[in-house]
């Protein structure tokens, strides 16, 4: 995929947050490379959580996320699970901006697949 394709699943996937999120994130930048520092990562947030700052603090550089191309496209198997996989890292991240550990991070993505697999077996036709 071209890397101009992958930027637009990222940005497609920050739309995908809910807007009381959303408008949250402030000072934060999105960057999209290729391959990260070391194997196994798929984005990564560098910065100071939400939930440790203060307002008396000075203006500070931006907190940075940064989604990894490479694995993503190893990992999928087609462009809807490379989809899905985007918006997960993103939602991943973003839960560390927050102030979220790994460990609650993903309890919250278990939750969020099992709800939204709910979903879909709710849509799906019954014969």
């Amino acid at each position: 995929m071209t890397p101009k394709k992958f930027d637009a699943l990222v940005e497609r996937a920050l739309r995908q947050i809910p807007a009381r999120f959303r408008k949250r994130l402030k000072n934060l930048v999105f960057v999209v490379e290729q391959e990260p520092p070391s194997p196994g990562l798929l984005g990564l947030y560098e910065g100071r959580p939400l939930i440790y700052r203060s307002v008396t603090e000075p203006v500070a550089l931006p907190d940075r996320i940064t989604i990894y191309q490479g694995p993503h496209e190893r990992l999928a198997r087609d462009e809807e699970e490379l989809r899905d996989l985007v918006a997960e890292t993103v939602w991943h991240e973003i839960a560390h901006y927050f102030g979220l550990e790994e460990n609650e991070v993903l309890r919250a993505e278990r939750k969020r697949r099992l709800v939204k697999r709910a979903a879909s077996w709710r849509q799906k036709p019954r014969y």
